[in-house]
Formats: C-alpha cells, structure tokens, sequence
C-alpha cells in the first residue's frame, strides 16, 4: 500500500475535479446500481497516470457535449477493497492500472486499459473518451 502522502495528490487531481472516490465495495456496489452512466478512473502512481490518463480524462469531462451521469475513482494500490471491486465489473479485461471504464446501468460498456494509455497523449484519451459519451450518454 502506498503512503498517503504520495497517493493524496494524485486523488484530489479527481476529486478536486468533481469525482466521488469509491473507497470500499459497497460504495461500488451502491455506485453502479444507479441507473445512468458512470465513468470510474482507477487511479495509480505510474507516470502514464500523471502523463496522460488524468489530464485525458478532465479535458474529455470538461469538453464533452454528452457527459456521464456520475464521476467515480479508486485507486490501485490504496483503495483495495474498492479497486478488487470494480474488477470483478470489467471482466473479461484483465486488471490494469490507471485504466478508464464507463458503465451504463451497471454494465460496462466501454474501457480503456492501461497499454492503450501508454504512448498515447492526453488530447486522443480525451477523443476516446468524448466518442464513448457520445454514444452512451444522453
């Protein structure tokens, strides 16, 4: 587990930014019961987090013209229970860290998975991003 005074940064670039941290598994569970759409970002140390996954995904809330219902986040290494959690949601993909998922009504409907984050910048995480609204959003 790493230490709070490394992970909390990294946390409040999210949650400063609107996400609800999903910190056990009944907050996930309660979570994605919610009817409408969800995208959770599994936060992580790794530079491609800081790089790209983070910045990809505030550009792509911020200018979207079809947003999810609900913002959520965990993150790997910290929120254990929680991260666990959201996994056993996005099967069949393995587990990946920082990774991007939407659901709609508790379904997933659209990844992103840490080697698709990795080598690629912000802006074309953030058009990913925005096409996925666009379909699933209302």
């Amino acid at each position: 587990m790493y230490p709070i005074e490394i992970v909390q940064p990294m946390k409040e670039e999210l949650t400063d930014n609107g996400f609800k941290e999903l910190l056990s598994k009944d907050e996930v569970e309660n979570q994605l019961n919610q009817s409408g759409t969800t995208l959770v970002v599994i936060n992580s140390v790794c530079g491609c987090s800081a790089g790209t996954a983070r910045p990809g995904v505030l550009m792509a809330v911020a200018n979207a013209s079809k947003r999810p219902d609900f913002l959520a986040t965990s993150f790997a290494g910290f929120d254990n229970d929680a991260v666990q959690t959201l996994r056993t949601h996005m099967m069949p993909y393995p587990p990946s860290s920082p990774s991007v998922a939407l659901f709609k009504n508790g379904q997933l409907v659209h990844f992103i998975e840490r080697h698709q984050i990795e080598g690629r910048s912000a802006q074309m995480i953030a058009n990913n991003l925005i096409s996925a609204f666009n379909e699933f959003c209302n």
